[in-house]
């Protein structure tokens, strides 16, 4: 079932968003080479708590950190460990929800470490976040699903990039996880009619190499089965009149 949030439902989203956005200022401000993921979960961690949140990723379905940290050819899941320390030019994807005024907000930005890598990085790392935004001016009254995914899609295919289908956005608010399912993937005109009220967390996670991925035997690790590099960016947006409203963001 869809639930659809009202205008006050929506601004307390905000509050929500608004932590996810101070955690990635702190991250961005702070990451660096030497690092363990376990460091960089902490940084979210505090930031959250101080904010008076709480990590909506903690203990969900058993997961053990604050923050999914993925690096590299990780395309999502990463569990945050203090023996996986960074080096100048990894990619590090920080996937972080907070909970806040009865309501989550869910966002995810890849870094690369140091602020440069490789050209196949940097560019994997621009055209996702291009495309979270295709998708995002996609949210609209009247479009459907399909024209989301599809937009994502179409991008990141036409850059020579692959979307990962097994995981997809999904709808949000007081739960972390709502209906509907929303694929990086589609065709125009299919799928789901987008209605005012609606709150969706766009997140394409896009390789560099293939679609295809594995899961390590810690069940929660998510990669590429080629070993290639993943990008992933994610905003929470909410469907109004007005258009889209990104609730992840200052």
């Amino acid at each position: 079932m869809i639930i659809r949030k009202t205008p006050r439902d929506i601004e307390k989203m905000k509050i929500a968003g608004r932590v996810c956005y101070n955690v990635f200022e702190e991250v961005g401000s702070l990451l660096k080479e030497g690092m363990s993921t376990q460091d960089v979960d902490d940084i979210c961690e505090r930031v959250c708590l101080l904010e008076d949140a709480i990590p909506s990723f903690k203990g969900l379905y058993g997961f053990p950190g604050s923050a999914c940290i993925s690096v590299n050819d990780e395309v999502i899941h990463g569990i945050p460990n203090t023996q996986r320390i960074l080096k100048a030019g990894d990619l590090v994807s920080v996937d972080f929800g907070a909970c806040k005024a009865g309501f989550n907000g869910d966002s995810t930005r890849t870094f690369i470490v140091g602020g440069k890598g490789t050209k196949i990085a940097e560019d994997l790392v621009r055209v996702t976040k291009e495309a979270l935004y295709k998708g995002i001016d996609e949210c609209v009254i009247g479009n459907r699903l399909g024209d989301v995914g599809y937009a994502i899609q179409s991008y990141c295919e036409s850059r020579g990039f692959y979307v990962v289908r097994e995981y997809v956005g999904h709808g949000i608010g007081k739960s972390i996880h709502e209906d509907p399912n929303v694929p990086n993937y589609g065709r125009k005109g299919t799928g789901v009619r987008l209605s005012e009220g609606m709150t969706l967390a766009i997140e394409p996670m896009i390789n560099a190499g293939t679609a295809k991925i594995e899961i390590l035997p810690d069940k929660w690790t998510v990669v590429t089965a080629d070993g290639s590099l993943s990008a992933h960016f994610e905003h929470t947006v909410a469907i109004t009149k007005d258009g889209p409203v990104i609730t992840t963001k200052k």
